[in-house]
């Protein structure tokens, strides 16, 4: 079924509105945790670890619900997003104990799987300027993490914790039954086939970008997955020691607004620009940068942290429009699970990588540089992905590649 403009824009709404709510919760819990071992009795590295199962099921699961998108339903599978996330969220802030606090966490990043298949898949389907379209979304994404640093520096201050994962859930839970009525009504609507048909690669070169992306996906996610958690307790440490949870929070809001904003300029140009070329670069720029946070202090180390974070999100968009043009639509919603289990699921072992290297080294600076090293290898191993200039015409997508 076709979509009309109308049907398209209210899908790249929900997508957009989905995208922050996929983001916000987990960066919640990260700031969350500067106050939880006083609560829990608990040493800060071992209430880290209470995200590792969310973080795992974040992305293991994403095939399966690509899946169900592609197999079942986009529409019915965002509905289940929407309200799970919002219930799970709720869930945390309900909880009185270690325990309950991982299992509903856990609940969190099992329908927070859903979103970054099923979600991304749709808007592709509904946009005609694939990359605009993704670096728009990519921006409420992108702005997670600032959001959810006004929502918890501001809510732990004034009425505690629990309502930092509260409140946001039942807004969540509102936004899926707006939905839910946008659906019951037609204004938004089941689509198999792109508005806008791209050309269909070889298998060739298909395999190909497959290999090259796996591996770059995974060194991306890492350093993704990676900064967020170490943020905001370098910012603690190195900021003027006055600042508080509410001071780090707002150095975190700072450095992933500017980033998640900077999204809409890395749609454009990898609209404009070879999608490849996009992404090699935002990948070398970030290693000296990376490099720089290894070691710095004061406002400095914010700056090197804002670019950092940029460069990480910048690539996003050339990355999502680089695994469209290789998947074929009916086959997206899957495609994009299998990269969040990179991004994701396996990069979420981010997390124990950063408690293990702080408990070892007492710091930072160790992560960073493996961090820096990371974005050099996407760099260089992203130079093997195909050229970008067809050799000859390509066919039609869904027509046979030889």
């Amino acid at each position: 079924m076709t979509t009309t403009p109308a049907q398209a824009r209210a899908a790249l709404s929900f997508s957009c509105i989905g995208h922050l709510y996929a983001h916000v919760f987990e960066p919640i819990f990260y700031i969350v945790a500067l106050v939880l071992p006083g609560e829990l009795g608990l040493p800060y590295e071992q209430v880290l670890a209470l995200i590792i199962a969310a973080k795992l099921l974040y992305g293991v699961l994403a095939p399966a619900a690509g899946w169900l998108g592609d197999r079942w339903s986009t529409l019915g599978m965002m509905a289940v997003f929407f309200i799970g996330l919002g219930l799970s969220a709720m869930a945390v802030g309900l909880t009185d104990s270690a325990l309950g606090l991982s299992i509903a966490l856990a609940a969190t990043g099992l329908f927070g799987s859903i979103y970054h298949p099923v979600g991304i898949s749709w808007l592709l389907r509904n946009a005609v300027d694939k990359g605009k379209a993704i670096g728009f979304n990519g921006v409420f994404g992108g702005i997670g993490p600032a959001v959810a640093g006004l929502i918890a520096g501001g809510l732990i201050e004034t009425i505690g914790w629990r309502h930092a994962f509260i409140l946001p859930g039942a807004a969540v839970v509102l936004t899926g039954l707006v939905f839910l009525w946008f659906l019951h009504r037609g204004l938004v609507v089941e689509t198999k086939a792109d508005r806008a048909p791209t050309t269909a690669a070889s298998k060739g070169d298909t395999i190909r970008a497959g290999i090259v992306l796996t591996v770059t996906m995974l060194c991306a996610g890492l350093i993704y997955q990676a900064t967020q958690p170490a943020l905001p307790k370098l910012f603690s440490e190195r900021l003027d020691g006055s600042i508080g949870v509410a001071g780090a929070a707002f150095a975190v809001t700072a450095v992933y607004l500017v980033a998640g904003l900077m999204q809409v300029v890395a749609g454009h140009l990898a609209d404009r620009y070879p999608a490849k070329t996009v992404y090699m670069v935002a990948a070398l720029v970030q290693a000296p940068l990376l490099a720089l946070v290894a070691w710095g202090s004061g406002l400095p180390l914010v700056a090197a942290s804002m670019l950092a974070v940029v460069f990480n999100m910048a690539g996003i968009p050339a990355e999502n429009l680089l695994l469209n043009k290789y998947t074929p639509a009916k086959w997206r919603g899957t495609a994009f699970g299998l990269k969040f289990v990179l991004s994701f699921g396996v990069s979420g072992l981010a997390v124990p990588l950063v408690s293990l290297i702080r408990g070892m080294t007492g710091g930072f600076e160790l992560l960073f540089l493996l961090l820096a090293g990371s974005a050099v290898m996407i760099a260089c191993t992203a130079t093997l992905l195909p050229s970008e200039t067809p050799k000859k015409a390509a066919a039609p997508e869904g027509a046979a590649a030889e």
